[in-house]
């Protein structure tokens, strides 16, 4: 089986801090290459894989000015697409800008969707949706107007994250600076509960930080921006919990499970995927209030540790989502994909 990974071209694939999209494309593209699958990863030239680089990008748009997102995302594109024969399937993983070539080729075509914006994107997914096969990464970011190959969860190398059987008093935020992701929550509900916080996560919305996250800051709250490596993993493992106080509806949640599978139990907003992830009681809590994180958080303590780390391992693992990966590429390819055009392509 010949794939086509394509990846999102504003980090590096894998990042080298933040980049959830290119994260999970090479954990993807990492553990298919382990069970045999012949692999092309379409991506920046600096980056990393045990598969085949491919790629016209110089560096990452989000890392380097001199290279313009719009030009290099397309000719990215059209670098791919001009040899799709080459492959059995091309996997998108870099939004719908992929599906305007998608007509173009014969070559089969999955895009996995990180994330339902809004509305306003369905010009470019609904029209192709009998040409590609859309995969949603839970069941509450799926779109009433779309039809779906599949839910997949994303998985992570759990093996690769310490297990902290402790943790500390001190509480966790870990994510974008944008209102959406509820720093402004995690820091009144630390307060309220009297613990220190550390919030980790590049700044996407500088008003919003200056505004609601810079004056809450000091001696228990302190803001150490992103990180990656072996500071990453000591920031997901050395707290009482994570605080995910959402004001949208997550789609999946990568920070989740990756503090989970370290050990540490999460409080979240009950709302998008997060009821599909966290087990109430047993892996962390759902809450509907900032009243009822500050007693999650009280009751966070008498969560065993290892159950938490096993809640992740048994249902989030890499090998898993690579697993049901390989299984719909070869209903794709055996043309068993009800509503959707058929491959003549054979699978490996």
């Amino acid at each position: 089986m010949r794939i086509a990974m394509l990846a999102p071209i504003a980090w590096r694939t894998p990042p080298r801090h933040y980049g959830p999209w290119e994260l999970v494309t090479s954990l993807l593209t990492e553990a298919l290459v382990r069970k045999g699958v012949d692999v092309t990863l379409f991506a920046t030239q600096d980056s990393l894989t045990a598969g085949t680089l491919d790629g016209v990008v110089p560096a990452p748009y989000s890392e380097d000015a001199s290279v313009d997102a719009k030009v290099w995302e397309h000719r990215h594109l059209a670098h791919v697409f001009e040899q799709a024969d080459r492959f059995d399937l091309i996997h998108n993983q870099a939004d719908f800008p992929a599906h305007a070539f998608s007509n173009l080729v014969s070559t089969p075509m999955v895009t996995t969707i990180h994330g339902f914006s809004s509305d306003r994107i369905l010009p470019m997914y609904e029209p192709y949706q009998d040409r590609v096969h859309y995969v949603a990464i839970s069941e509450a970011d799926r779109h009433p107007r779309l039809r779906y190959a599949a839910t997949i969860h994303h998985g992570i190398d759990v093996g690769s994250f310490p297990f902290d059987p402790v943790g500390s008093e001190d509480l966790l935020f870990f994510g974008r600076m944008h209102p959406d992701k509820g720093a402004h929550h995690a820091l009144a509900v630390a307060r309220e509960a009297r613990r220190s916080l550390h919030l980790y996560g590049i700044v996407q919305d500088q008003g919003y930080f200056d505004r609601e996250v810079t004056p809450r800051l000091g001696d228990r709250a302190r803001y150490h921006g992103p990180v990656g490596g072996a500071e990453r993993l000591q920031a997901l493992g050395s707290a009482r919990a994570l605080l995910h106080l959402i004001d949208f509806d997550e789609p999946f949640g990568l920070s989740v499970v990756e503090a989970m599978a370290c050990g540490t139990p999460v409080i979240a907003t009950r709302r998008g995927s997060m009821p599909e992830i966290i087990e109430h009681g047993v892996n962390g809590f759902l809450v509907e209030s900032q009243d009822e994180a500050v007693v999650a958080i009280a009751a966070a303590a008498e969560l065993d540790r290892v159950k938490v780390r096993e809640s992740v391992a048994k249902r989030f693992h890499v090998d898993r989502m690579a697993d049901e990966y390989i299984a719909l590429y070869r209903r794709i390819l055996a043309g068993e994909q009800d509503g959707l055009p058929s491959a003549s392509a054979q699978f490996a």
